[in-house]
């Protein structure tokens, strides 16, 4: 068992450990492996080296928050808790970045499921990401393509997705294919841009090396040695996913995001998302993995809405 000691410069360590050490039992609560002693101005903890690393991650922004604000609120903790997303050590790799930002700043899997993303994609060249908002779907799969691309695994990278709102007939719109299909991929021009400097990722675009594509357009197209992503899959209908999923050339890897809550089909049509898993579950080389509001990692609210929701459906299912 390892110890480590943290010394706090308030002269009120209440402002810290809350009235009655109630910051500190919300500690405990989070990491029932550490024994957590509150003396004066210090915390000692004791346990694995692994939960303490983890541990001064969530303390040294606890302590920011307090040289911040000059105070530590119980919601605050659990802000500071639900954010760093704490990924099991018994899960954990000696690093898990996926890459780094524009800023230097590592890009990782911050949840278990994240983790569990990251090394879906590692054993199979096809893998469905399934689960709500907020649960970092998209924006893990983008910075596993960038991953890709960067260390030369493929040779370019493919975006995708179904335009529902225009009901996939696109050339009413003004402007060129990629204007045209800019508010509905939207999300992924974020993530890209967090990780891609804005002239390189221009740049990119120019040249092929990135290509935005409707799924509408995907018909008759081979795509190989390419980093595919087709995001909001719940929206593509079971032909249209099928004739996605049949694309995939040689030296491939197709991700699929979706979230089964958020359908925007007409009645009529069947999502392709909700079909593929039933038929594809099983099939060696494919994998699925299923994130929850456990995974999200915006507000603390947005996890409490999804929970709401999620009880919801299913008193009245």
């Amino acid at each position: 068992m390892q110890e480590k000691v943290f010394e706090f410069d308030s002269s009120n360590p209440v402002e810290i450990f809350g009235a009655n050490n109630s910051n500190i039992d919300l500690l405990r609560k989070y990491f029932p492996k550490l024994k957590i002693i509150a003396r004066g101005s210090a915390l000692k903890v004791f346990g694995s080296l692994a939960e303490l690393e983890q541990f001064s991650l969530v303390m040294h922004d606890i302590y920011s928050n307090f040289k911040k604000f000059n105070r530590v609120l119980p919601a605050d903790i659990e802000r500071i808790l639900e954010s760093d997303a704490v990924i099991p050590k018994s899960k954990d790799t000696a690093n898990n970045t996926i890459v780094r930002g524009v800023n230097g700043e590592p890009i990782k899997a911050r949840t278990p499921n994240q983790l569990n993303l990251v090394e879906s994609v590692e054993q199979n060249d096809m893998v469905f990401a399934i689960g709500p908002a907020g649960t970092g779907k998209t924006y893990t799969a983008v910075a596993l393509a960038v991953k890709a691309f960067r260390d030369k695994e493929v040779k370019r990278i493919i975006l995708t997705r179904p335009a529902v709102e225009a009901g996939e007939n696109l050339g009413f719109l003004p402007g060129d294919l990629k204007e045209k299909l800019d508010p509905y991929l939207q999300p992924l021009y974020d993530a890209l841009r967090e990780m891609i400097p804005a002239e390189k990722l221009n740049s990119l675009i120019e040249n092929g090396g990135i290509q935005i594509a409707p799924l509408a357009f995907m018909r008759g197209r081979t795509l190989d040695k390419a980093f595919v992503i087709l995001d909001e899959a719940q929206n593509a209908t079971e032909s249209q996913l099928k004739m996605f999923l049949t694309r995939m050339g040689r030296s491939a890897k197709f991700m699929i995001t979706g979230d089964l809550t958020q359908i925007d089909l007409p009645k009529n049509q069947n999502s392709g998302l909700v079909q593929a898993e039933k038929v594809l579950s099983g099939v060696d080389g494919i994998g699925f993995v299923y994130l929850d509001e456990k995974d999200v990692i915006r507000h603390r609210l947005v996890r409490r809405i999804i929970k709401r929701y999620d009880k919801a459906n299913k008193d009245n299912g």
